[in-house]
């Protein structure tokens, strides 16, 4: 049996009851989103697979969002941390020092920053990436004294007022009820086509003393646009980014909440494109197992806080670092990992371009973080749905969520790899063709 018939043969198959879903209806806000494209109660997951309460299993290229970037549930991680709410370790511990902040810390210093010839001061903040973003820029603001951020076009950094002040959706703006000030969204790399360089208009602008933009406290850029449509900047772009920020006095901030921790490659997105970042915000997989844990890093020099002039209830969560230990430890003590991503990404590659080939389609992304512009968000949620129908989980991205949007686990087998992108093939030529029909649920 190949792996894309097994995959297709754990797919859900009809009970002849209708799950009761009331529960949710009657109790859960109207603000939920994905529990409607993917109308399943999921019971359990292991590895790349979730498994639903009527028997079904499907394979997960989701992966929260880039929140499970080594799979559910690894085997490595969850040893850590049972061993450890076994031994009755410190669960909640605010700021406290306590053995498991002290071996993450340790940890990411060995392993991640002095390899890479990184200085970073960290800062614990509240439990998403929103919150490492808030900080990121109240930061920026307080060092320099200015009030002004840029930000680009497409740019998603979280619902909290100031990181959604620097996010670019529409959709997502107007949920705040109030102004959202003090952000200057310029055109990224790419915008306005490949033959407008951005960078340089935003170097005139910024020039200019009769612009009308202020001189920034920061400028705040993703080198891969998650939720904006997978839009991948280009070293030179960043580069000429970085130097912007440094020549007017500007902090540069790289969001690497879910291009980070190895989904585009390597450990932090922007290696090896000749810059460093004076800060970084992580989220997501950091715990490594969909824990929820943020952190802001920056230069020391930036280190101008008052003890508990910033702070969050949740940013001592030590049953995620002993998680994210334990991952660090695992996939990043040598380069072993960095090859087997780098190979999937080319792999995910060459998939995608031939099936953007066939109907002269185009992609988007960088590494393990790609996906297929299929032209409006109605194909591409007919995609998805085609997808779930045949037990691959997926999302999409982009203005319009015209991007059908691969995250699949980095730890994924390669041909079960495949096998899911050949489900995923299947499902956009047969939309594309008009042969697919949304079957009732």
């Amino acid at each position: 049996m190949t792996t894309a018939t097994l995959v297709r043969q754990t797919r859900p198959r009809p009970t002849g009851r209708v799950p009761d879903r009331s529960i949710y209806e009657r109790r859960e806000s109207e603000v939920r989103s994905y529990a409607r494209a993917m109308p399943r109660q999921f019971s359990r997951a292991e590895d790349v697979w979730m498994y639903d309460n009527q028997g079904g299993r499907y394979l997960d290229f989701l992966a929260g969002c880039s929140t499970l970037n080594y799979g559910h549930n690894h085997p490595v991680l969850k040893k850590a941390l049972v061993d450890y709410i076994s031994a009755d370790g410190i669960t909640h511990g605010l700021d406290l020092h306590t053995d498991a902040k002290a071996e993450f810390l340790e940890t990411f210093e060995s392993l991640i920053l002095k390899p890479r010839g990184l200085d970073y001061r960290a800062m614990f903040t509240g439990p998403t990436g929103t919150n490492a973003v808030e900080a990121a820029i109240k930061l920026a603001r307080k060092v320099t004294g200015r009030e002004l951020v840029i930000a680009f076009t497409n740019a998603f950094h979280g619902m909290t007022l100031g990181a959604l002040a620097c996010t670019g959706n529409a959709a997502k703006r107007s949920g705040a009820g109030v102004p959202l000030s003090h952000v200057s969204h310029e055109p990224y790399d790419g915008y306005y086509g490949g033959d407008v360089n951005t960078a340089a208009l935003l170097e005139q602008r910024l020039s200019d003393s009769s612009s009308g933009l202020d001189e920034p406290a920061a400028i705040l850029v993703e080198t891969v646009q998650g939720e904006g449509g997978l839009n991948a900047a280009s070293p030179e772009w960043l580069r000429a980014i970085a130097g912007i920020a440094r020549r007017h006095g500007a902090l540069l901030i790289v969001d690497d909440i879910q291009a980070g921790c190895g989904r585009t490659g390597k450990f932090f997105s922007f290696e090896g494109m000749g810059f460093t970042p004076d800060i970084v915000t992580m989220a997501k997989s950091l715990s490594g197992m969909g824990l929820p844990f943020a952190l802001t890093l920056f230069s020391p020099e930036l280190d101008q806080w008052s003890p508990g002039e910033h702070n969050g209830t949740f940013r001592g969560n030590n049953h995620a670092f002993v998680t994210a230990t334990a991952a660090l430890r695992h996939f990043w003590r040598n380069d072993t990992f960095e090859k087997d991503i780098r190979r999937k990404g080319d792999l995910l590659s060459r998939r995608l371009s031939a099936m953007a080939a066939e109907f002269g389609l185009s992609t988007r992304g960088r590494g393990m973080m790609r996906g297929i512009n299929v032209g409006s968000g109605k194909v591409a949620d007919t995609i998805t749905l085609a997808c779930f129908a045949a037990g691959l989980v997926i999302e999409t991205s982009g203005a319009h969520d015209e991007i059908v949007k691969v995250l699949a686990p980095l730890t994924i087998d390669e041909a079960v790899f495949s096998a899911g992108l050949d489900i995923l093939e299947e499902s956009i030529r047969t939309v594309m063709t008009g042969s697919y029909s949304v079957a009732a649920e």
